[in-house]
This record gives C-alpha cells, structure tokens and sequence, in this order.
C-alpha cells in the first residue's frame, strides 16, 4: 500500500513539473561553429532527456558486453559446481549401500567437476577404502590434512590407515599431532591415552586425563574415577621398586575412587604393614559392599598380621554377614568364609557353608570340595574326582573387559583401550543358556562323590599261600557308573579298591612277560593280565567346549585359582585394530 502511494505521489511530481516547464515561455539558443538552434524551452528539456536515455542505454550495451566472458565462465564454473556437487552426493549414497564400482565413478566425476572441494576429498578417500586401495586413500587423506579446513579430518584418516596397516607408532604419532590442533578431539585424546597407559606412562596418562576434563571431554564424576584407576595403576607397577609413591598414589586413588577393588586391596595393605588395621578394614569394608570379591576377603583376612587362622576365621565371618543380599555377593562371601573354615580346620564349618553349592558347583567350589577331601580325609581318590568335576564346572566371576577375561585387573581395555572396562563378573561364553546342553557329571564321579571314603588296609601274609585272603571290600560304585566311566577313571576306581594278596606265579622262564607281575592285584584285575602302573595323579583333559584350559591339562596356576579363566582373545595388536572401528 505504501509503495502504490509512493508511486502516485512521484506521478504527481512529474506531472506538476512537466506542466511547469511547459508553462515557462523563452528559447533556448545553441551555436557550435556554423550551425544555429534555439528551441523552446520544452522542446529542449525533451531533447535533453531523450539524450540521456541514449547515453545510459548505450553505457549498459557496452556493460553487458565486457562482461559477458566472466559471466561465461561463471556460469560454466557453476555448471561444474553442480555436477560435482551431483556426483559426490550420490558417491555419498553409493558408499553407503556399498556399490564398489559406482562409488569408485562418481568419485572421479566429483574429481573432475570440483577437485577443491573437501567433499570431493572425502568422497575420493573413503571409495579408495572401499575399494581395498590403501595407497590412493593415504593420498587421499594427506591432501586433506595439508588443507586448513580439512587437516584435523584428514589426520583421522592417516590414523585409521595406520591402524590397519598395525602401525601403531605411526598412528599415536597422528594422534598426537590431532591433538596439538584440536585438544578437545576425542578419538586422539582416547588413543594416546590408551598407548600410554600401554606403555605405563602414567605421568603422561594422568596429563591427558587433566586434559580431557579442561575440554569438557569428561564430567568431574568420571574424571575422579579414571583418575583413581590410574594412580591405582601406577602404584600397583611401584610397588616393589618405590613404595613410597606407591603409597602416596594409592592413598589418593581410594580417596577419589572408594569401590575400586584393586585400590582397596593395596591401600588396606599399606595400613595393616603401618599398623592401623582400624583404617585398613574401613577401606576393605567400603568396597566390599559395593563389589564383594576374593581379593577383598583376603586382605581383611590377614590385616593383622601374626593372627592364627582361627582368629582369621572370626574376621572373615564379621565381613560375610556384612556381604549384600544380592546372589553374587551372598556366594563371594560363603566362598570366603569356607576358605577360612578349611585354614582352619574347622572342616565341618566349611561343609556346612559350601552344601548349598555342591549340586551344580562352580569351578572354586568344586576346588574348594578336594582340597576339604585331601586335608579333612586325605581321600587322593575323591579330591582328584571333584578336581576333574572342577574341569567341567561353570566358570566363576573373573575380570572381564570388551569380551576379553584377564587373569588380574587392568585399567585399560586391550581390546577397545577403554579405561576402566575391566569389571568382576561372569564371562559370557560361561553363563547358561537354553541353546546348548548342559554338561552333567558323570556317573563315575557321582558314584565316587556318594560313596564313603575308603578304608586302607594292610593284609598280612596268608601262612597257607595256595589259600588267598579274602577281605570285604568297601562300598564301590556300580556296575553301570563303571562301564560310563573314562578310562582314567576306571583306573583310578581300581587303585582306590582294596587289595587282597593272590598265590605267586610260578617261576616263569626268562623270556616270559609275566616276570614283572606283581604279587599284590586288585580283586577287579583277578583272573586278568596285570595292569600296568598307575599314576598317582590322572592328567586332567579339556572338554572341548571349555576355553578356560590349556591343551597341555591344567595349570598349577589354573589348579589354585580356577576361579579366573585365562586369556581368551585380544592382544594390544587388536587394540590398535578397533579403535578406527
């Protein structure tokens, strides 16, 4: 509205002036050499005007055509802009899907039409990649990373090549370079820490833990625990070369991190060595709640040092009825009291606390069950029994991090280089699932576990020798557990027997076989070739299902702590190999 009037108004004007000028009488009188006009006074503001219409429609004639080779170029330049803004969008779209081959042309269009664009770059980089062409994708990204707009994406580029080319040197050192540019980045923050704490660089690890928490990487929660993770870390590697900063180190982590089992553990050991086990049993306390554990037990165990196993007991007894209502911390808290009870020799109390877990025991149970048998009875038959149930028994809590189980505590992951991964808890390949049989005891076993520990009899000579002694046997299994019994366990199932003396060979020849007989058989082996000798220990096998034991049978390691599982994968080389994931 206001524009109609604004254009009435200058209507007006003119009309008022051209009227004006009409109105106004005279000549106008113009000589130029020879020639002589005088006009009126309209007629030469007429011809004045029609002159200077000519003047601008000649100006803008010549305008137009000193600018059309740059309007050419422009309009071809945008026509390039637009192909190649085309040809990287569906490059884009063709990575996405997977298309090889069509990522690879719209690659080389995008190439062709905008060689400048960062897009371009990208786009020419990651179907390199997809192709399995490492070498043009490095090209690829070093030109990214010589452009200031593209440098910290192009390092990142460098770094995930690295990484699979398992140049680890190579991809902390684009990692750190990142950094320098760009302190809040992420990924090369995540993986010079993990390389540092590697390679025990703690002081440096600590650094870019300050760090990340200047650039808002991490909230002030997480940064007391990862920093308590590392001083726990650091003091765990000094603790036998400088105690003193080990102290120091492990006093501040438990402060900053109060549940770490690992920092609990030392730090209560440093006070039981100074004398202050009041101190060291809060510390132990505070973490048992929050995540019961075996190492916990122990050190509230022995925090008075020169304690007998009977007052050992007592302490273990106060820190179980301490132990949450949760499953896992009410079994980590039986398993200890039991550990004690059997120092003790108060077997019967051990009896009484792991009954409730002998039907489907777990590895330390049953562990716990033939080291009960061999000092309560010094039954070799029946400890070996449940030592072999043991084998095939589900695994216990151990420290488990990104899939992978360590026999002891890590602060970073060696898979992901995640700190603070490692958690106590079961192994997942070991939990129980409705997709595969369960593997029960056998019947040997059983049969062995029901039956009343054998009695040892020594017979005497018989003065008539053709007259063999009989002597009632003990209960023994049955016909049926014998014949599903492995052949170790037949073995060890005849040497448990009692023996009763037969009437000697006669003198054979000598080249007869049977020189080396023994005198002294089993009632089984009557009437049969003798056997030969049989170990006193059976060689455990591994089930081919259990990935917790080596091919060449068990550890003493394993036999002591079968609770945690040994290695199962990973390695600082798959470290390096997930982090560009």
């Amino acid at each position: 509205m206001l524009r109609i009037v604004l254009f009435l108004v200058l209507i007006a004007l003119a009309g008022a002036g051209a009227a004006w000028v009409a109105d106004q009488p005279g000549n106008v009188v113009m000589t130029w050499g020879g020639w002589r006009a005088s006009p009126s006074i309209p007629v030469f503001v007429l011809i004045l005007g029609i002159f200077a219409v000519a003047i601008v429609l000649f100006w803008s004639i010549l305008t137009v055509i000193w600018r059309m080779p740059g309007r050419m170029r422009r309009r071809s330049r945008e026509k390039r802009h637009a192909r190649g803004r085309h040809a990287i969008t569906h490059g884009l779209l063709a990575i996405g899907h997977g298309d090889t081959a069509l990522a690879r042309r719209h690659a080389e269009a995008a190439r062709r039409h905008a060689p400048n664009d960062p897009l371009a770059l990208l786009l020419h980089a990651q179907s390199a990649q997809l192709d399995g062409n490492r070498d043009e994708a490095q090209r690829a990204f070093r030109a990214m990373a010589e452009r200031e707009d593209t440098r910290l994406l192009g390092l990142r580029g460098l770094f995930i090549e690295a990484q699979r080319a398992d140049d680890a040197v190579g991809a902390v050192m684009i990692a750190e370079e990142a950094i320098k540019l760009s302190p809040s980045s992420t990924w090369a923050s995540h993986a010079v820490l993990g390389f540092r704490c590697a390679r025990g660089d703690w002081s440096g690890a600590l650094a870019i833990l300050d760090s990340n928490l200047s650039a808002g990487l991490i909230d002030k929660q997480a940064y007391r625990r990862q920093r308590g993770v590392l001083l726990t870390a650091r003091a765990l590697e000094l603790e036998t070369m400088d105690r003193d900063v080990a102290r120091e180190s492990v006093m501040e982590a438990v402060k900053l991190a109060p549940t770490l089992v690992p920092a609990a553990v030392l730090a209560a050991k440093f006070e039981s060595e100074a004398h202050q086990v009041r101190r060291a049993m809060k510390l132990v306390e505070a973490a048992w709640l929050a995540n019961p554990h075996p190492d916990l037990a122990d050190a509230y165990a022995h925090v008075k040092l020169g304690d007998s196993a009977r007052q050992r007991l007592q302490r273990v007894e106060t820190l179980a009825a301490k132990t949450p209502a949760d499953k896992t911390g009410h079994v980590e808290g039986q398993l200890a009291l039991a550990r004690a009870a059997i120092d003790a020799s108060e077997f019967a109390r051990a009896r009484e606390v792991l009954a409730p877990y002998v039907n489907d025991p777990t590895q330390r149970v049953a562990l716990l069950m033939a080291e009960l048998e061999r000092a309560e009875h010094g039954d070799g038959g029946r400890a070996r029994a449940w030592t072999l149930r043991a084998v095939r028994a589900r695994h216990d809590p151990a420290w488990t991090a990104d899939g992978y189980v360590s026999d002891r505590w890590r602060p970073v992951s060696p898979v992901t280089g995640r700190l603070d991964a490692f958690q106590w808890q079961t192994p997942v390949a070991s939990l129980p699932s409705d997709k595969g049989p369960t593997i029960e005891s056998s019947a040997f076993e059983e049969a062995m576990l029901a039956a009343p520990p054998p009695k040892r009899v020594t017979a005497a000579p018989s003065e008539s020798p053709a007259e063999p002694v009989v002597i009632t046997p003990a209960p023994v299994p049955t016909p049926a557990a014998q014949d599903n019994a492995p052949p170790a366990a037949k073995e060890e199932e005849s040497a448990n027997l009692p023996v009763e003396p037969v009437k000697p060979a006669p003198e054979p020849a000598e080249s007869s076989p049977v020189a080396a007989t023994p005198v002294f058989r089993t009632r089984a082996d009557l009437g049969k070739p003798a056997p030969a000798a049989i170990p006193d220990v059976i060689p455990i096998v591994r089930a081919p299902d259990d990935p917790g034991i080596d091919d060449d049978g068990p550890s003493d390691e394993f036999t002591e702590q079968i609770g945690t599982p040994k290695v199962q994968a990973g390695g600082w080389r798959g470290f390096w190999s997930r982090w560009g994931g």
